[in-house]
């Protein structure tokens, strides 16, 4: 039986590729797991939020396996699995969800009932669950036949596995941030982060139809790749506000929508800015228009041991509601529920109908054995999205 090699935190920005054995059809406390499968990675890639964890600001114990976004091969099928087949090639949704509890039913993967016995959410490569990640040679997928999205050619899943592997996290939850703002054609939206997640906003509003979209960040390697694309950019590391630079490009100070692809680990305003949790959001209420809409998709912890106080670690932040309350706003905060969105945006992909995924997110396939140097090049702000071929099946097939 073969092994699995796997990308293994070891402790703040520490991470190793240690060897396990072959994964059972059995859940983190032992359970059976026959409604699973066993998939053989095709490729697996490195979020922002596996940064959280990396830098020790999102707790998780020495030793987990990392790895949330997930497509690969189903090479062993569990007894009571019925329409997910050996051979298929599948996106595996970040979210861990069972499909029977209340959530799940109504549609809100992102807070099954069953998959977490501490609370009401379950990730992949996450403190949420204890269930192991994908940055690996296999993993096993539980409830397979509700979660997992078989593509229905390999043979054209494999030439456009560049985008198609973005359909696991971080296309769906760009999309869930602006479709929760309520981006609409001719909406204008501002989008905080030019990270992959936020490149994957503009995508998505670019597919919803937006009249203008602007990012902001202060990385510009990342607002170039914006740019290059056909978008509007907003400078953070100028002291001039946004709301003065979303100002100078529509000549007007708010927009329609605001998504926010950043979270707590975000900077304030201007060059050399000290972190700010409350940065991005506060902003956000300064820029909305009355009664508009804000997705939140940028993840906000508890426990972090970095944090600037006592409140802060608990999760808790000074917000400005007091001066945001009289706009009436309303806002989307959370996971995205990936299964709400991927199906379609599969399609979108298959007919070739968003070409400008391809050169926002600049992907750059690595190996397993590459993985420590690109999470330290990926949280030194590098323009790229890792994308991991661990058995070089992409290698291969191009």
């Amino acid at each position: 039986m073969a092994g699995n090699r796997a990308v293994t935190f070891m402790g703040p920005r520490k991470v190793e590729v240690k060897s396990y054995d072959y994964p059972k059809l059995v859940g983190p406390k032992g359970q059976k797991c026959e409604h699973g499968v066993i998939v053989k990675l095709v490729a697996t890639n490195i979020c922002g939020s596996d940064l959280h964890i990396y830098r020790g600001r999102f707790p998780a114990p020495s030793g987990t396996i990392l790895g949330h976004e997930n497509t690969g091969e189903v090479v062993e099928v569990g007894s009571h699995v019925e329409f997910i087949k050996k051979g298929d090639l599948v996106s595996v949704p970040f979210n861990v969800s069972c499909g029977k509890c209340r959530n799940c039913k109504e549609g809100h993967t992102d807070t099954c009932m069953n998959a977490n016995d501490e609370m009401d959410c379950a990730a992949y490569g996450f403190n949420l669950g204890g269930w192991q990640g994908g940055q690996a040679e296999y993993m096993m997928v539980p409830w397979a036949d509700f979660q997992l999205l078989a593509f229905p050619d390999k043979d054209q899943a494999m030439e456009k596995i560049r985008d198609l592997t973005l359909l696991s996290d971080i296309l769906p939850t760009g999309f869930h941030g602006c479709y929760t703002a309520g981006v609409r054609p001719g909406s204008t939206v501002y989008i905080a982060g030019a990270g992959p997640v936020g490149r994957c906003a503009a995508a998505s509003a670019h597919l919803l139809g937006a009249s203008a979209i602007i990012v902001g960040d202060s990385n510009q390697e990342r607002l170039a790749l914006v740019k290059k694309a056909g978008y509007q950019t907003v400078d953070t590391s100028k002291l001039d506000p946004v709301a003065d630079q979303i100002e100078a490009i529509l000549g007007v100070r708010e927009v329609d929508a605001g998504v926010d692809a950043v979270g707590w680990e975000c900077h304030g305003q201007g060059p050399d800015a000290p972190e700010e949790p409350t940065a991005v959001l506060n902003t956000l209420f300064q820029v909305v228009r009355a009664n508009g809409g804000m997705g939140i998709p940028g993840i906000y912890a508890r426990g972090d041991p970095e944090a600037r106080n006592e409140a802060e670690k608990q999760g808790k932040y000074a917000l400005a509601i007091g001066q945001a309350w009289i706009k009436s706003p309303h806002l989307t905060a959370g996971q995205c529920p990936v299964m709400h969105y991927h199906r379609e945006l599969m399609m979108a992909i298959l007919q070739d109908r968003m070409p400008y995924l391809t050169p926002l997110l600049n992907t750059q396939f690595i190996s397993l054995d590459e993985v420590p140097e690109a999470y330290r090049k990926f949280d030194a702000g590098a323009p790229v999205k890792y994308v991991i071929d661990p058995h070089g099946s992409i290698k291969t097939a191009a």
